[in-house]
């Protein structure tokens, strides 16, 4: 079985200090590729230069909500620099986050807008956050006029959230959060379900949202495998199975390589 772990934060420290480890495990669990994510200037510059050393890694280049307010001038000329440097495969994480006021709102709209922007120029998916923002994302989506490549990461969302995500042209990823053992979840459970086969994704968001049993403790991509079986289990589909369509519309999104996978070791040119 072969697996993508499409949304991981591995330049945090407590991943990085143990990445060798990380990716043995990661392998051990046939995660094959795995989607570094940035969330600032520093974060993305760092995981552009960690990937530039690493089989089977891919590095993103975004300023997460968040972050918007600590950025400094010059961060998204630089940002922009780096995403034209033809390594990166995303825009992102970007988006809005109503939950922590740390971003004036205005501010957190500007900069996703710029990423939504650059993405369309370059032609990047975006990948976005959201959190109790889901109607402030798909008004300032429908905004653009077109459709948008990219994906709601860790979706856990409404039906209808995710329908209107999927009419703009997003994927949906799911990730720890569908595993808990919570009864007030069986509804995302029921809209994972019924997500098209063509935009589902799975991701660990490492080093958060670790799935059951593990929950509580710092996440990794070796467990994207736990959340796999769980979608697999709601959709009545073999994990195998399931396991193939989401590397193939990760792969598709991402334009991901299929031979560079993972090699513990091994050094990219």
């Amino acid at each position: 079985m072969e697996l993508i772990d499409t949304h991981a934060h591995l330049m945090e420290p407590r991943l990085f200090s143990q990445l060798e480890e990380l990716l043995t495990r990661a392998v051990g669990a046939g995660v094959s590729q795995v989607v570094v994510v940035g969330t600032t200037l520093a974060d993305s510059v760092a995981g552009v230069a960690a990937c530039r050393g690493r089989v089977g890694l891919f590095p993103t280049a975004g300023i997460h909500p968040n972050h918007v307010a600590e950025s400094e001038a010059g961060d998204w000329d630089s940002l922009e620099a780096l995403a034209r440097c033809g390594q990166v495969v995303a825009m992102g994480e970007t988006g809005l986050d109503r939950h922590w006021d740390r971003t004036p709102f205005p501010e957190q709209q500007a900069m996703f807008q710029k990423h939504l922007e650059l993405a369309g120029e370059l032609d990047l998916p975006v990948i976005i956050h959201s959190r109790q923002c889901e109607t402030d994302i798909i008004d300032q989506l429908k905004a653009l006029g077109r459709p948008v490549r990219g994906v709601l990461h860790s979706f856990t969302g409404t039906e209808e959230q995710a329908l209107a995500f999927l009419e703009l042209g997003l994927h949906l990823s799911f990730a720890g959060m569908l595993t808990f053992k919570n009864p007030s979840l069986n509804p995302l459970r029921a809209t994972a379900a019924r997500v098209p086969g063509n935009r589902i994704l799975v991701e660990t968001d490492s080093p958060y949202l670790s799935p059951h049993p593990f929950r509580g403790r710092t996440n990794e991509p070796a467990r994207a495998v736990e959340t796999l079986q769980v979608l697999a289990d709601v959709r009545g589909v073999p994990v195998e199975e399931l396991a193939g369509v989401t590397t193939a519309n990760a792969r598709a999104l991402f334009r991901l390589p299929s031979a560079d996978r993972l090699a513990v070791g091994e050094m990219a040119s």
